[in-house]
């Protein structure tokens, strides 16, 4: 998915939609093509949007230190050891790319800034996979017997649920940068999970009511069955229902599925104004069956499991006025061109900004405690997230904490500030429209606190 830098004001709010949230202005196959186009079994002609172009979202400005960075007052025996567990095969295997090269970014700039307690840090990166097969646990078990004292991911909440035990059961720090489940939120993980993204009660809920204001009046919804998929779908049946609209149908597949005509099938069957795909990268296989029976494209919403440039997969007009939604404001062009410069290959920036800035305030926890251990950098991250003097790379925030100063890190996804509990209080979703060419163009962003 590729993001794009704030531009304008917004010109469109959902503040009276009573979202629940205090807003502001500011996740199959190849190429498919649909088929020959039958009778229109579906979707408003009512449905209009606003239209994009007045974005929303204040990115924290470029990163990069300046002036001369004060030797830490504190020392290790132990660097700081990350590792990562992360997509690169599977279902969410096009987050791998941005989300490592958001770490790598990260690792790159505190050890430019002269590394954690006097030591460069050092980062070993392992694949994730998906639900479908056991490599979340071999790579966790090969990044634990290497010591690290943190890792960064996963990416799926299903996955890192396979994992979340024999992390933190190991005395290690898990920080998810793309965890949208609620479930982690009352997870008994002794303190030591952590994430940048926020809970799918945020992205549910400015979804669903999103989907009223562009004239949904029912809605059906065909979903992943996982925890990121039924959790999703359950905040955004909430909130829409809570605006006056209807779900008609929600149809349920599992990870690995390869056929979904059924579920495409009873969902226009139910005759909806506009569908919520809330899936994986099965979206490549699902939205051509769907345009292919006639649907308007401009009545489907995406979400952030599956809001990606599908300008290579579909063709042109495919998804056009199709929506998605994506945690996370608008990444500026300074940090993306920084990405770009440690991996060229880049198409989109998703969750990368949540993966630098994990590499940020694991970093200055450690700082902050004086220490590597995973145990004590967890009681410092959420100091280093509020209250103090404000800050949004590790070269600024460090000198700050080396001179005796309290710090409350603003990174590139947003202001995070932590709740006890390790979830950001307060965070942006992204709303984009997709353009002819099955690309991404923004359309607002909505600032909430949880």
């Amino acid at each position: 998915m590729t993001l794009f830098p704030k531009s304008g004001t917004r010109v469109a709010r959902l503040t009276a939609l009573g979202i629940g949230v205090a807003f502001m202005a500011t996740a199959c196959g190849g190429s498919s093509t649909p088929t020959a186009t039958e009778t229109n079994t579906g979707g408003a002609a009512g449905i209009a949007c606003p239209e994009p172009g007045a974005t929303g979202g204040n990115s924290a400005p470029a990163t990069g230190a300046g002036g001369a960075v004060p030797p830490s007052k504190g020392s290790t025996e132990t660097p700081l050891k990350l590792g990562s567990l992360l997509p690169t095969t599977g279902s969410l295997s096009y987050l791998g790319p941005p989300e490592i090269a958001g770490v790598n970014l990260g690792v790159k700039e505190v050890n430019d800034a002269g590394g954690v307690l006097g030591k460069p840090v050092e980062v070993i990166h392992r694949d994730s996979g998906d639900t479908k097969t056991d490599i979340a646990t071999q790579s966790t078990t090969a990044l634990l017997g290497q010591g690290v004292n943190a890792i960064i991911g996963a990416a799926s909440s299903g996955v890192s649920k396979t994992v979340i035990n024999q992390i933190t059961g190991a005395g290690v720090v898990q920080f998810s940068p793309a965890n949208t489940s609620p479930d982690f939120t009352t997870w008994d993980d002794k303190g030591l999970y952590w994430r940048t993204a926020p809970s799918d009660v945020l992205q549910g809920k400015v979804l669903g009511n999103y989907m009223a204001t562009c004239g949904a009046q029912t809605v059906g919804m065909i979903v992943l069955n996982d925890a990121y998929g039924t959790g999703l779908a359950k905040n955004i049946k909430e909130a829409f229902e809570s605006a006056g609209g209807k779900i008609v149908a929600e149809e349920l597949f599992n990870e690995g599925d390869t056929q979904f005509s059924s579920q495409v099938d009873k969902v226009l069957a139910a005759k909806p104004d506009a569908i919520a795909l809330i899936t994986f990268d099965q979206a490549k296989s699902i939205v051509p069956l769907i345009s292919g029976k006639g649907f308007e494209s401009g009545n489907m919403f995406l979400v952030d499991g599956n809001t990606a440039d599908y300008s290579k997969d579909f063709q042109p007009g495919t998804l056009e006025g199709a929506h998605g939604t994506f945690p996370g404001t608008f990444a500026n062009e300074a940090f993306t061109k920084k990405l770009l410069e440690v991996d060229p290959a880049l198409k989109d920036f998703t969750y990368g900004g949540e993966s630098y800035d994990a590499v940020n305030l694991i970093a200055l926890a450690a700082e902050a405690a004086g220490s590597t251990s995973g145990p004590e950098i967890a009681k410092q991250l959420k100091a280093v997230s509020e209250s103090g003097e404000k800050c949004n790379n590790f070269a600024s925030c460090v000198t700050l904490l080396r001179e005796g100063k309290d710090i409350d890190y603003d990174g590139q996804s947003g202001p995070v500030t932590f709740s006890d509990a390790g979830d950001p209080t307060e965070a942006y979703i992204g709303i984009y429209r997709y353009t002819n060419d099955n690309k991404l163009e923004p359309v607002q962003a909505e600032f909430g606190k949880l």
